[in-house]
């Protein structure tokens, strides 16, 4: 498995010869000023592109290039974003970059309600309180039906929380949820959150799988023709959000969307965490049953609790048998004959990682801790 660390380009307050110094090999990244529809200029890749190559790496993965709103939610005439989708492929493969990591969740890319959640003996992780997003959802924003999307202990409970929360915990929660928001967006205030949720109301899961066919069957003939991969990423969390469909949740999804266009270019990011964090998934199932069609890996792990709230453990501590779910990668790998990339997703905020203020979920120490912990598993294995 080749080993890989996203880079956010001039946003990342971590630099190329820092993530030199962590072992990895490659670079996961993109063109994260270009707005959402627009064609990325080969001369742009190719200056990025050789950034990172002067930084003793390669680009292996782009993460993302992103799917219009409007794609997903399959409004009027789409012909030009399609083609400047395709374009932006072309111009990606004709400097070498042939595997894409892209998601279908409407609105929001990723949802937690803590972003700085204190773990045993030290440090910070990434949390999903299902009570605290339940008072989002039921007193801040207002969502008509949002008591029906949550347990009756979870809504009492965001009972509980709301009651006793202060102005500061409410501000908080908004800025933790809106750092899910892809980084290119403004951050809502609740008013405007309203109203960016307003173009998707009464969209359903059907329609959504539909809009994502169409896209596969729009982009994929594309990605056959230019020798390109792509990898959906499924939902973080992997359960609906805002009144929002996530169709990319679980085995019988991914089943769904590598049959809407039946070819390998047609694949899949396998992020343990993001589908580790629904309990009827089992990953190392997952990873076997879809091994040939997996082009990248995200490997990080969860703990889990029984109101489907979530925290995000240590690499080799947490809910997910990870040193499973790498035998299944090792061996799909030697059945292809290719070699994965995997990034060390997220991490802990350790030591001095607090003082970076870098991307929630991104630090160096965490991540590197997390990369070491994974070769070593690799190591062993192999």
């Amino acid at each position: 498995m080749r080993e890989t660390w996203r880079w956010f380009g001039a946003h990342d307050k971590i630099t190329l010869p820092e993530i030199a110094q962590t072992g990895a090999a490659g670079i996961v990244t993109a063109l994260h000023d270009i707005p959402y529809g627009e064609v990325w200029p080969r001369d742009a890749i190719a200056a990025h592109r050789r950034q990172i190559e002067a930084a003793g790496f390669t680009w292996d993965v782009v993460e993302s290039l992103p799917v219009h709103e409007v794609i997903k939610r399959g409004e009027g005439d789409l012909s030009g974003l399609f083609s400047a989708y395709r374009q932006s492929m072309a111009n990606l493969a004709a400097e070498g970059i042939k595997t894409v990591c892209y998601n279908f969740m409407p609105l929001l890319d990723w949802t937690r309600t803590d972003l700085q959640a204190p773990v045993a003996r030290g440090g910070t992780c990434l949390r999903f309180s299902a009570a605290k997003m339940a008072a989002f959802e039921i007193f801040m924003v207002g969502r008509a039906d949002a008591r029906q999307a949550y347990s009756p202990e979870a809504v009492e409970a965001a009972d509980h929380w709301y009651q006793q929360s202060s102005d500061a915990d409410r501000e908080d929660l908004l800025a933790a949820i809106m750092s899910g928001l892809p980084g290119a967006f403004d951050r809502y205030d609740l008013a405007g959150l309203r109203a960016a949720l307003e173009p998707y109301a009464g969209l359903t899961p059907t329609d959504l799988r539909a809009n994502l066919k169409r896209f596969l069957q729009e982009i994929i003939p594309t990605a056959q023709e230019l020798e390109m991969s792509f990898a959906i990423h499924p939902d973080d969390p992997p359960r609906d959000i805002l009144g929002l469909p996530r169709i990319v949740s679980n085995q019988a999804d991914l089943a769904w969307i590598m049959g809407a266009v039946d070819a390998p270019e047609n694949g899949l990011t396998l992020c343990t965490g993001s589908l580790g964090a629904n309990p009827a998934n089992d990953i190392a199932q997952i990873a076997h049953q879809f091994g040939d069609r997996i082009h990248f890996a995200h490997l990080r792990n969860v703990r889990k609790e029984p109101d489907g709230s979530f925290e995000e453990a240590p690499h080799l501590d947490g809910d997910t048998d990870l040193v499973a779910v790498v035998d299944e990668l090792l061996e799909a790998e030697a059945r292809r004959d290719v070699s994965i990339p995997f990034r060390p997703d997220h991490g802990h905020d350790l030591l001095s990682d607090s003082d970076r203020a870098t991307q929630p979920g991104y630090p160096l120490i965490g991540r590197m801790r997390g990369l070491a912990e994974m070769r070593g598993v690799i190591a062993a294995l192999s």
